[in-house]
């Protein structure tokens, strides 16, 4: 018989029973679509976090107070707390070839009030380097101008929403707001960024560092921003960061710097470990749609005796009744994974519209492998109603017995 002849036979057998096909197709679509999305989740979450992390800026570092690592020799004496980082050793840290932009970062919590309007939001003390660092772009007016990071200038930059609560559709420019107990005077609006890491870059108000330390009252900084002069220069810039705070601290190696590349590289991993994991959970739904295809099978070989036993005794050798139900299997599959893809691509497209800021994408090797599956288990899951069908007895088939 016929490569043509066998997908013929096959495709004729299946819509002879619609209700049992579409029952079975449904199944291997489901599967399919499964591991096609919930594979499309887990790459999403992993790009979605790398974009995250590349909004921060590019070759970052971030040193943090304290030291995370665990060290031996004996524990550290009762009360004893790590050394602050202060602006002093922020600048210190120019001194490095491979460093490019340092940006100390000051955090503390404030009413920012204008003509009866107050509004209790987070206050951010830096230089004029953090919008080269963190890639701030303005929608009105100026950064933080360069100069003395030492001075307690009295103007500030808001977020492009604290902008709008304040100010309304009015230029903020040259007003003035209270923050705290002091008077700032506006000189800038930043570009709607939206969330990063969790802070609403949108709904802060940024003062030069020094101004932060005298609102605060404190001297210690909540991190500091390094950015490196390449990709290559990040080993360098890390040792130089740990060197000169240890010149600074006595010795001490009392801060903690981690890399950006190195928190990309730890996200990537975690992601890709959990969608192979989802996609294995989701692959079972194929085999359990690959077990479907098996027990509907069965029964189809006990209600078609009648059409094996005049196959076998019109010559039909039981290889060829064999290649006749794997055929069908084969296309129950095949047919059910583009139903599934298609299915997917669907949900895609629905998750793309509601949740425009999540990047879900399945990667290639998802869908190969998700049809590939669906194929192997209809295939495997079909041997054994097939075999059955090629070991009946021609004249037992045709009596129906």
């Amino acid at each position: 018989m016929k490569i043509d002849d066998t997908l013929g036979f096959a495709f004729r057998s299946l819509r002879g029973y619609p209700l049992r096909t579409g029952l079975m197709l449904l199944a291997m679509a489901i599967g399919v679509a499964s591991v096609v999305l919930l594979t499309a989740l887990g790459e999403g979450a992993r790009r979605y976090v790398t974009q995250e992390f590349t909004s921060l800026g590019t070759h970052l570092l971030i040193v943090l107070p304290g030291r995370s690592e665990t060290t031996g020799g004996p524990p550290p004496l009762l009360g004893e707390t790590p050394r602050d980082l202060t602006l002093e050793d922020a600048l210190a840290l120019l001194r490095s070839s491979a460093v490019r932009r340092v940006a100390p970062v000051m955090v503390g919590s404030a009413p920012v009030a204008r003509d009866g309007l107050s509004r209790e939001t987070v206050i951010l003390g830096t230089t004029a380097a953090m919008a080269e660092v963190r890639n701030l772009s303005m929608a009105q007016g100026r950064f933080l101008p360069a100069g003395e990071a030492s001075r307690a200038e009295a103007h500030c930059v808001l977020g492009n929403k604290l902008k709008t609560e304040l100010f309304g559709n009015t230029s903020p420019l040259g007003r003035f707001v209270r923050i705290g107990e002091r008077r700032f005077r506006v000189i800038g609006a930043l570009a709607p960024k939206g969330q990063s890491l969790g802070v609403d870059i949108s709904d802060v108000a940024i003062i030069p560092v020094a101004s932060a330390s005298a609102l605060f009252n404190r001297v210690s900084l909540f991190r500091i921003l390094v950015q490196a002069r390449g990709r290559d220069a990040i080993p360098r810039a890390k040792e130089a960061v740990l060197e000169i705070i240890r010149e600074r601290h006595d010795g001490e190696d009392d801060i903690t710097v981690i890399t950006q590349d190195a928190m990309l590289a730890t996200f990537d991993r975690i992601f890709k470990t959990l969608t192979l994991a989802v996609a294995g959970i989701a692959a079972i739904s194929l085999a359990v749609a690959g077990i479907l295809i098996m027990n509907v099978m069965l029964v189809a070989v006990s209600q078609r005796t009648g059409e094996i036993g005049l196959l076998k005794a019109l010559g039909a050798p039981g290889g060829q009744i064999l290649h006749l139900f794997l055929s069908e299997s084969a296309m129950l599959s095949l047919v059910g994974a583009a139903l599934g893809l298609l299915l997917a691509g669907g949900g895609l497209v629905l998750a793309e519209r509601f949740f425009p800021n999540f990047p879900m994408a399945a990667p290639a090797w998802a869908l190969l492998a998700a049809v590939g599956v669906a194929l192997a288990s209809g295939l495997v899951f079909g041997v054994m109603p097939a075999r059955r069908a090629a070991r009946l007895d021609p004249v037992a088939a045709l009596s129906r017995r």
